[in-house]
């Protein structure tokens, strides 16, 4: 009896001990390997932001494209993976990739140092200017950034634009929308006095509303952030150096830029 026992403790053991290693294998396994093993690399965007990503009708098809949709097929082809783009509100990004519907952020994201604290970011690859802009009847009304802090200000939810408003312009009146054509509308139609934008993004919407001009207010240094992606907080590398090498080799040979020169004429 006692050595039928002894057998089944042992067997009891074996079985434990398998799955403590296949535990300890999942956990082991790197982002990156997650990656290749799926076939799929999912990034989460904002598609409302052009040149970086928005939607445009390709061959009848509502397509998203822009110079960081560009960016994200060279990373998924150097990882030998399908690439698979999924369009949301801005704000809820880091919040898809923490809950892991997503595998990246790439959305014009800047790493600041709050979002560091919940994300891992690539090097930066992409340095973009912010521009305030008004109605053409009020562009003289408005010249500095102290002239604006009485006003009410619209800015995407959750991004650099609504930091500006916040930190830079101190305004204090701000009113936070999902999108940023939403932005531009609340400004066309008269609902805030003025918008923080990204400058690469307002071509499209300059001609669409002839009425809404680049102020003259100047941002200073601040106006200049830049551009990464987003992965999950880990101490994983592996992703990370892997996708920095395609940044690295595309800003090398001159693509980025080139990209945001494609993607700015498909824009308009």
């Amino acid at each position: 009896m006692k050595k039928i026992k002894k057998s089944i403790y042992a067997v009891l053991i074996g079985i434990l001990s398998l799955s403590v290693v296949g535990c300890s294998s999942k956990e082991e396994k790197s982002q990156l390997q997650a990656i290749k093993d799926k076939g799929v690399l999912t990034i989460g965007t904002s598609a409302d932001y052009p040149p970086y990503e928005f939607h445009k009708e390709i061959n009848g098809k509502d397509t998203i494209v822009g110079f960081e949709m560009m960016m994200a097929e060279e990373i998924a082809k150097e990882l030998g993976v399908k690439l698979d783009i999924k369009d949301m509100k801005f704000d809820g990004l880091l919040g898809a990739l923490k809950s892991g519907n997503v595998d990246m952020v790439v959305a014009g994201m800047s790493p600041t140092e709050e979002r560091k604290k919940a994300v891992n970011f690539t090097d930066i690859y992409y340095n973009g200017e912010h521009v305030i802009l008004v109605k053409e009847q009020s562009k003289n009304k408005y010249k500095s950034i102290d002239d604006l802090k009485n006003t009410k200000i619209a800015v995407q939810k959750a991004s650099l634009q609504e930091n500006i408003a916040k930190d830079i312009i101190k305004a204090n009146d701000i009113k936070s929308l999902g999108k940023i054509s939403d932005v531009i509308l609340a400004l066309q139609n008269n609902n805030v006095d003025a918008v923080v934008v990204s400058k690469e993004a307002i071509d499209g919407y300059l001609k669409q509303y002839p009425q809404i001009v680049v102020s003259q207010v100047n941002l200073g240094e601040n106006k200049e952030e830049g551009s990464a992606i987003a992965v999950n907080k880990t101490d994983d590398k592996t992703l990370i150096l892997e996708v920095n090498k395609v940044i690295n080799n595309l800003k090398d040979k001159g693509k980025i830029n080139e990209y945001v020169q494609q993607a700015t004429q498909l824009a308009q």
